[in-house]
């Protein structure tokens, strides 16, 4: 570790602010060598940003190749600012410069590099996880019980967290440390920066993430109860509205070069049909969360279904029947065969969930216990998708579900359904402490 330190010199024509930049970058330049052929980081000292008392008092290097001219703070940092291989670069452009003097200042900034989390890298012979769907900013309040109807009640808190059926099982991916893009739209507002943002945190690749200008960023209202159980509000806004009436080549060929693919309900059922024809075409599995929008499934798009994962509920509102009880879901499961789908992955809540495959016996797979539930938000994604990724890496479908019991398990620990989605090393530890 090399310390950069400003060392006081004797003024030497320094009586202006001009002719000390110039002296000050004299010494920037010759440093810059050092700094560029070295990987040691450098650290700037307090003392060497402020210099003399009538330079600036927060001066900092921009990695990018942009170029800003100094600004005094009132309230220099006191922090010590590290710095890996800056560039620097000037700026003689006499239009640019706020002196508009005759000799214009050379400009440089010294800022901390803030990069994001890079995404899961894709090998040659690493077939994606792609996922088309939703992405919300999830507005969450803690209640103790649902309101009544015409009964207004008290939150213990709120706060906006990045969500969405879609962006949940992105990052799930993302966190597994399995390479996955995210197809699906946002507003050109602050819910949007928060949801990419988040996204980007995940690890997700994002090439294929739109910016809808008419509509803003979908969101949710989720009631949280004091038990970790929730019921949820969703407000479409970009997942529903803004998409092409036909898709993008770009987006479907992301699709056709997958290795599973995952759809939700919370975008037009014809955005979720051209994605499965797409699939199918290229042998690509399909993956449908059932959960959503509160209305039948197309046929359409269930011919392009290889398996369908609904939980009890949204079970029994597709098929209208009661599934209180193991032999219901296997009956209201039967319902789900005849409409052409093959595969039926529910998820019981409690109770675990199990794999409907039509002509086998059902594979059950209970929960692994945890000492306290937080929040439930989220689980069911964490579930689907980890499954998704199990079964996307060949193991057994037995395997898949334990992979994906473990992973939700994980994520009912943690409020908020992004902030809460495991990474496969936590993942691994909970499976070899069985």
């Amino acid at each position: 570790m090399v310390k950069l330190r400003w060392k006081k010199k004797k003024k030497k024509n320094c009586d202006s602010k001009v002719f000390f930049l110039r002296y000050f970058v004299e010494r920037i330049e010759r440093l810059q060598l050092r700094i560029r052929q070295s990987k040691t980081p450098f650290l700037l000292d307090k003392d060497f940003c402020r210099g003399e008392k009538r330079a600036m008092k927060g001066i900092a290097f921009s990695q990018s190749n942009s170029c800003y001219y100094p600004k005094t703070q009132t309230n220099p940092p006191k922090k010590t600012i590290s710095i890996i291989n800056p560039v620097l670069q000037f700026n003689n452009n006499n239009d640019q410069n706020p002196s508009n003097g005759r000799h214009p200042l050379p400009c440089f900034a010294i800022t901390q590099s803030r990069t994001s989390t890079p995404p899961t890298p894709i090998s040659s012979t690493t077939q994606p996880l792609v996922v088309v769907g939703s992405a919300n900013a999830d507005i969450y309040v803690e209640i103790d019980r649902l309101p009544n109807e015409g009964e207004t009640i008290s939150a213990k808190t709120g706060q906006t967290l990045a969500g969405g059926k879609g962006a949940n099982q992105a990052v799930c991916g993302g966190k597994l440390s399995y390479p996955t893009y995210f197809v699906g739209q946002v507003g050109e507002d602050a819910h949007g920066k928060l949801i990419t943002e988040a996204l980007q945190n995940g690890r997700v690749h994002l090439d294929h993430l739109s910016t809808v200008s008419a509509v803003p960023t979908g969101h949710a209202v989720v009631m949280l109860q004091s038990d970790g159980q929730n019921s949820i509000i969703i407000v479409g806004g970009a997942n529903m509205s803004g998409w092409a009436e036909t898709l993008p080549d770009e987006d479907l060929e992301v699709v056709r070069n997958a290795g599973i693919v995952l759809l939700q309900r919370e975008i037009p059922d014809s955005v979720n049909i051209q994605v499965a024809k797409a699939a199918r075409s290229a042998g690509v599995p399909v993956i449908l969360d059932a959960g959503g929008v509160d209305a039948p499934i197309p046929q359409e798009l269930l011919n392009f279904v290889d398996i369908l994962s609904p939980n009890e509920s949204e079970l029994a509102r597709l098929t209208g029947m009661p599934t209180e009880s193991f032999e219901q879901i296997s009956q209201a499961v039967a319902k789900c065969h005849e409409m052409g789908v093959k595969q039926i992955l529910v998820k019981l809540g409690a109770k675990g969930s199990a794999l409907f495959v039509e002509g086998e016996e059902p594979i059950k797979q209970p929960i692994i216990s945890v000492e306290k539930v937080l929040d439930t938000t989220g689980a069911g994604d964490t579930f689907t998708a980890s499954f998704a990724v199990a079964l996307v890496e060949g193991k057994s479908r037995k395997e898949c579900l334990r992979f994906a019991a473990a992973a939700a398990s994980l994520c009912v620990q943690v409020k908020g359904a992004i902030p809460s989605m495991p990474d496969r090393k936590s993942v691994l530890n909970v499976l070899q402490s069985l």
